[in-house]
């Protein structure tokens, strides 16, 4: 609350919420609330608190992109965890998402890699075709070595695996921008993510796996990337973006 009061997000998007709306005592009187939880209760789970009226709402994958593609493993059925929300706007779509973690010992890696990364991604293409796409959340990768304090260490790792790692090019390469990078391409020791263990978040040593991400066509209306590593309350912190898009919706 204290971070919502002194920032005023327009729109604020989570992800592993883990909850039913039921169970959650909130109260943002500015905000519509849009909620997508998973059917397993206390796991997973999306939510966009908003207070520019949306167009449409959107849960999950699409049927087209349900059909292409394997979302299930030995773990469960991806499309039922509340991973996937996304708005429609009158001048763009917001989405947040909560990739699924590839395990320690790698055993969701090749769902990840072979179905998921390249589901999402096909999906905000799709939305891209009708109007310029935002999309945020916890993708569970460090892109390159400066988003993570121990490279060498993690290489291989789940979070830092040649495969999850290439998916993250492939966003890119799709024409995507990763928004903080593209302002501060070598600002180092910036992180989202820091692990319980070891007083990992004192001594700073974390994982950038939180993003932004926007179309290019979107570029020049985005402005101030911030990570907010003072945010406390979670091992994860939040991450914004500024946008103007020559409306007050913006």
């Amino acid at each position: 609350m204290p971070f919502i009061q002194e920032h005023e997000p327009d729109i604020l998007c989570l992800q592993e919420t883990k909850a039913q709306r039921e169970q959650v005592e909130i109260d943002l009187a500015d905000y519509e609330e849009y909620w997508n939880s998973a059917a397993r209760k206390g796991y997973s789970g999306t939510a966009i608190f908003t207070k520019v009226e949306p167009v449409d709402v959107l849960l999950d994958f699409p049927d087209d992109i349900v059909s292409k593609y394997t979302l299930s493993d030995n773990y469960g059925d991806t499309n039922t965890e509340g991973r996937v929300l996304t708005l429609e706007f009158e001048k763009y779509f917001v989405s947040t998402v909560y990739t699924p973690n590839s395990k320690d010992d790698l055993t969701r890696l090749p769902m990840r890699e072979l179905y998921w990364d390249v589901a999402y991604l096909e999906y905000m293409k799709q939305l891209e075709k009708k109007k310029p796409v935002l999309f945020c959340g916890d993708l569970n990768v460090a892109h390159q070595e400066i988003d993570l304090a121990n490279p060498k260490g993690n290489v291989g790792k789940h979070g830092f695996t040649n495969e999850e790692r290439q998916g993250f090019t492939n966003i890119i390469e799709s024409g995507f921008i990763d928004s903080f990078r593209h302002f501060y391409p070598e600002k180092p020791d910036m992180y989202s993510w820091w692990s319980n263990f070891a007083n990992s978040r004192e001594r700073n040593v974390g994982w950038r796996i939180d993003y932004w991400m926007v179309s290019k066509s979107l570029l020049k209306s985005v402005s101030n990337p911030e990570i907010h590593m003072d945010v406390m309350g979670s091992d994860h912190c939040p991450v914004s973006i500024e946008v103007t898009i020559g409306s007050p919706e913006a």
